[in-house]
């Protein structure tokens, strides 16, 4: 499982974000673990932006998420 921690929210932040959470009934992890889940789905990832990463970094390639499928050539 990957971690993250993120420094200098803006003021109110952490509360807004524990309301929300509230709201939600989930944890304030919770609530912003899919936060960040639906932001990163939403974005288009393309063949630059997987290029574009440091080398070394796991990358995890997800065709269907890309929608990418399966072709067979033609011969």
């Amino acid at each position: 499982m990957e971690q993250i921690l993120i420094r200098n929210l803006p003021t109110g932040t952490k509360a807004a974000l524990r309301l929300r959470a509230e709201q939600h009934h989930r944890s304030l992890e919770a609530e912003v673990r899919e936060i960040l889940a639906s932001a990163a789905r939403s974005e288009a990832v393309t063949l630059i932006d997987l290029l574009s990463v440091d080398e070394g970094a796991d990358i995890g390639f997800e065709p269907q998420r890309l929608g990418l499928t399966a072709k067979t050539p033609e011969l």
